[in-house]
């Protein structure tokens, strides 16, 4: 076996382990100068038996709280008497902090939980970088760079991409930078050579082919935005670039999924056979045809000719349903095939703004299980990323959508395909909890609603409470990370994109000032305009 990880001679003692101490916490005291902040690391020594050998053994730890006291000052003493203390110098200072363990690093990469009890007395260490370093990164084919440390800027934090095969859901509240951070893991994914897909309610990363500047990169020929003709979009093509049309053919569609997207339930036998027979009549002359053309010979039902009467009634009902499809506008003479989506080392990216969510959750639908099939039949053989943004909308906890069961299915066997979720939400308590808790690694971003923090306590039980307390105090771009995309649970702070952000808050500063100087100008030319009417009037003699 290789030798333990050393780092004795990098080490600066800060404090003393007192009191009761166990294998997963411990308190410490220090010098008020030298206590660490909190989320700070620190390192404490443990003999732990590797291979029936021996070992003294640096164990991390993360410093949960920090308390200070004073025996002179008390709570009962009259402010004059605390001034005079204070003044004289003889005010006592205490400080000890409360620690939790992490974990040690054996020689193989794996983390470890020590099995006995860090004993009182022993001396507590500031955690040097290069253990850092190692304790929160991975070998370079698997590694993802998400961040450094929230408390050292100088130490990367890395998450596997092995972790992925347990699907991952982003937390966080409106404002706290989710987005900005899936756009990060997005850029590091598809540097490995991995198949993405993006579905996009808000035209948040249709900028993604485009570096922070407005530049192309080197991935920018790799990067593909689509939409769907019926969308408005959150941005001009000019603004984004080529965009590539999404489209789907009426035509086909199997009956099943006509009846699907039309709501027509199992039981209404007789609106399903009318239905069929109408579209039976229109493929008899037409190969491709619309939603209208259905409509048209449902209207023509009564000139059926040896159809039962029951199933001409039941035509004349299932007009009311394909109506509700012709609403939806999403139909178009051809379909936009999987195969463009599923390249290696490739992004699709999805526009969905400007969409009716009816519309938003079909073309999901549609996206998610063409590309399920093709990757679950082998047809494609590389591991699929699967972004979808706003997943709160199209998997409700209650409410039954086109993918909400889709998407179940997937994170219950998407991982034995190759098929893996990323599920991105604000409102995590308005998510079904099967599709949560599936995603085994999660990152937690700033919280404060107590719903959505019960859900996510709910979803993991690697999330501690104390875990959960200290998400409000998160800003933006922080994040804390569980589950097997990191070796232990972290504390990170995103690091800088390398790709233009499309999802980022109005600057209404900038926006307020820029219609200031709209309006002065347009009372400017009205001024204008009212002097030469006036001089017009008095050169005529009015």
């Amino acid at each position: 076996m290789e030798e333990v990880i050393d780092v004795s001679d990098t080490l600066k003692e800060i404090g003393m382990i007192v009191g009761e101490a166990s294998s997963s916490e411990f308190y410490f005291s220090s010098d008020p100068e030298l206590m660490p902040s909190r989320w700070e690391y620190i390192v404490v020594y443990s003999e732990e038996r590797l291979e029936e050998t021996k070992n003294k053994i640096p164990v991390i730890a993360q410093v949960e709280g920090v308390i200070s006291a004073s025996q002179a000052l008390t709570r009962n003493l009259d402010f004059d008497i605390i001034k005079k203390l204070v003044d004289s110098g003889l005010v006592d200072q205490k400080v000890w902090g409360k620690a939790r363990v992490m974990g040690f690093l054996t020689p193989e990469g794996e983390v470890l939980q020590p099995r006995k009890a860090v004993m009182p007395g022993k001396a507590v260490y500031v955690a040097p970088k290069e253990l850092l370093e190692k304790f929160y990164s991975y070998a370079m084919e698997e590694s993802l760079l998400i961040g450094n440390l929230i408390t050292r800027s100088d130490v990367p934090v890395s998450l596997s991409i092995k972790g992925f095969r347990r699907h991952l859901a982003i937390i966080a509240q409106t404002g706290a930078g989710k987005s900005y951070l899936a756009g990060v893991i997005a850029e590091e994914i598809i540097a490995k050579g991995g198949t993405i897909i993006m579905l996009d309610p808000h035209a948040d990363y249709v900028f993604l082919s485009r570096s922070t500047e407005g530049k192309r990169h080197e991935f920018s020929d790799r990067i593909a935005i689509l939409r769907n003709p019926a969308s408005t979009g959150r941005y001009s093509e000019d603004e984004v670039g080529k965009v590539e049309p999404y489209e789907v053919c009426f035509s086909d569609l199997e009956f099943d999924e006509i009846c699907l997207m039309a709501r027509i339930s199992q039981k209404f036998v007789n609106i399903r056979s009318g239905l069929e027979t109408a579209i039976g009549i229109v493929e008899q002359t037409k190969t491709n045809y619309l939603p209208k053309d259905v409509l048209l010979e449902l209207n023509n039902a009564d000139n059926w000719q040896n159809i039962e009467n029951a199933i001409v009634r039941g035509a004349k009902s299932a007009k009311k349903y394909m109506k509700r499809i012709i609403g939806m506008k999403v139909f178009s003479d051809s379909s936009t095939n999987i195969e463009k989506m599923l390249k290696p080392m490739h992004i699709s990216v999805v526009d969905l703004s400007g969409l009716e969510d009816e519309v938003t959750d079909y073309i999901a639908y549609r996206i998610l299980s063409d590309a399920y099939e093709k990757v679950a039949s082998g047809e494609f053989e590389y591991p699929v990323f699967i972004f979808i943004e706003e997943a709160h909308r199209f998997i409700p906890p209650r409410e039954k959508t086109y993918t909400s069961d889709l998407i179940k299915k997937i994170a219950a066997e998407g991982r034995k395909f190759g098929v893996f979720l990323i599920l991105i939400t604000q409102r995590p308590s308005k998510i079904h909890p099967d599709a949560l808790s599936q995603c085994n690694s999660q990152i937690v971003m700033r919280i404060t609603n107590p719903e959505d923090q019960n859900a996510v306590s709910r979803s993991s039980e690697r999330i501690s409470k104390d875990l959960l307390e200290d998400l409000p105090g998160l800003n933006r771009g922080e994040a804390a990370i569980i589950g097997e995309m990191t070796r232990a649970p972290v504390m990170i702070k995103t690091r800088k994109r390398k790709t233009r952000e499309g999802g980022s808050d109005l600057d209404i500063v900038k926006k307020l000032r820029e219609a200031a100087k709209k309006a002065k100008e347009e009372n400017t030319e009205k001024k204008i305009e009212d002097l030469r009417s006036e001089l017009k009037g008095f050169l005529k003699g009015e």
